[in-house]
């Protein structure tokens, strides 16, 4: 009985692990399945969509098919883009986050143009940045940045200015110094906000290479969708769009394991499903 008894907290147990590597892996596969099942019914078992606006995935897969080098080199130009946006993106909104929660003067002088600057559309820009930087890769990546980092110094200098009090009670308690006290409670503290931005920053960093590659593109997804769509050929225009789509999940997928992998005890100290 005892023997018998010790063995079911393990079953127990075990039932979480399958669980976890469901949600991880059979959750957004399914959610896929049903996307294309969806897609593939109101475009061709109950046409509701015209195929000029939403061709059905078999056109689509199609279309990819036939042009498989040229789709996958708009791929790598434009997650190029992205990723070098971002970067630039990361570092400038983190610097500016820091300077903000470190100073309140600096916070009250330059917080109202920061806002005034995120408000403005951005794709108004895009003719401007052209006259001013030419076509090709810098006001595409000059637009990923304005459209981007945004977030990430919303999220950095939240994260710097609401350390836990009784962290921040604690290193005064050890005669912790200012720059202790920031390395070992604020920055640590501030983190999971830091990546919240981060996470928020990479889909529009995709918009942003996007919108660029609309107005001064030479190559990219975005200068294949304005390009097909131009001769009225919407399915290749649709799978750059499905190629766009599945670039930002695994760009997004990648910066959440990142974020699992320099802050795992994040999900041993806080509640989730």
């Amino acid at each position: 009985m005892a023997e018998a008894g010790a063995g079911r907290p393990a079953a127990r147990r075990a039932v979480p692990g399958g669980r976890a590597a469901f949600t991880v892996a059979g959750w957004p596969v399914l959610g896929l399945v049903v996307t294309i099942v969806l897609w593939w019914a109101v475009t061709s078992a109950v046409p509701l969509v015209h195929p000029a606006v939403l061709p059905p995935p078999a056109e689509v897969l199609a279309a990819f098919r036939a042009k498989p080098a040229e789709m996958l080199g708009g791929l790598a130009a434009t997650t190029l883009e992205t990723v070098a946006g971002f970067l630039l993106s990361a570092v400038a909104g983190v610097l500016i986050g820091l300077l903000l929660a470190a100073s309140r003067a600096a916070e009250r002088m330059f917080s109202p143009l920061l806002v005034a600057i995120n408000a403005v559309p951005k794709i108004a820009l895009g003719p401007l940045l052209v006259v001013s930087l030419g076509w090709g890769q810098r006001p595409i990546l000059t637009m990923v940045v304005l459209l981007s980092f945004f977030p990430i110094v919303l999220s950095t200098t939240t994260g710097l200015t609401t350390t836990p009090a009784e962290l921040a009670e604690l290193a005064r308690s050890l005669d912790a110094s200012r720059w202790q006290t920031f390395r070992k409670v604020r920055l640590p503290a501030a983190l999971p906000h830091v990546f919240v931005g981060l996470k928020v920053a990479m889909p529009l960093a995709a918009i942003g290479a996007v919108i660029g590659e609309f107005q001064a593109g030479e190559d990219g997804l975005g200068y294949q969708i304005v390009q097909y769509s131009g001769i009225a050929d919407s399915a290749t225009a649709w799978a750059a769009i499905t190629l766009l789509a599945a670039m930002s999940v695994a760009l997004h997928s990648v910066l959440v394991l990142a974020e699992r992998l320099a802050l795992p005890w994040v999900r041993e100290t806080t509640s989730g499903r």
